[in-house]
């Protein structure tokens, strides 16, 4: 079973720690949210943050003032709109600040073991690789995607297609010897 790498208790701190993730690692997210955490432990504590404190907690993310707004609307939705829990609905989720349906779908799969397949660069790449999509657009990937699999695969499949793509099918250089796909990838190049 794929497993997702944002360390994380909760389904707000995957919120969030999925909020950091955009254009970042998440070895470098894992590096800053235990000092989030530590300051911000739950959405009320989060919505009353100084944003300047915030900014400098999630700095090397990378975006960090964006990102620390993100977070602090986040955390103020949830406590304004949702009595301070993460919603499950998708619709509801990206309601919230920072929160698209790739980060929708990453709460959803994992931290409440709902479909949702999440599409970042990986599994866009990976899907037209190997065949699965001509679509560049992320949702239309996952629209695709979806219809090929039960509901109750989307997230497995969605963290499976990143982690692969992270160890094994990078864009510059994958290692397609190693890839246990090669016999019917039409991308493989030996």
């Amino acid at each position: 079973m794929a497993e997702c790498e944002l360390t994380h208790r909760n389904p707000y701190e995957l919120l969030a720690a999925t909020i950091l993730s955009a254009q970042c690692t998440d070895v470098r997210v894992n590096m800053v949210t235990p000092a989030l955490f530590a300051a911000y432990p739950s959405p009320h504590d989060l919505a009353h943050a100084n944003i300047s404190d915030v900014e400098k907690l999630v700095r090397s993310t990378g975006f960090y003032g964006s990102k620390a707004k993100n977070l602090i609307g986040m955390a103020n939705g949830l406590e304004t709109r949702f009595g301070g829990e993460v919603p499950h609905d998708l619709s509801d989720l990206v309601t919230l600040p920072g929160v698209g349906r790739k980060t929708a779908n990453v709460v959803r799969s994992v931290a409440f073991g709902l479909p949702g397949l999440a599409v970042d660069t990986h599994v866009g790449r990976l899907s037209r690789r190997l065949g699965l999509t001509t679509n560049d657009d992320p949702v239309k990937v996952e629209m695709d995607l979806n219809k090929m699999l039960p509901p109750e695969q989307w997230g497995e499949f969605g963290l499976r297609l990143i982690l692969h793509g992270r160890r094994i099918c990078n864009a510059r250089k994958p290692k397609c010897r190693e890839c246990s796909m090669q016999d019917f990838c039409p991308s493989v190049m030996l």
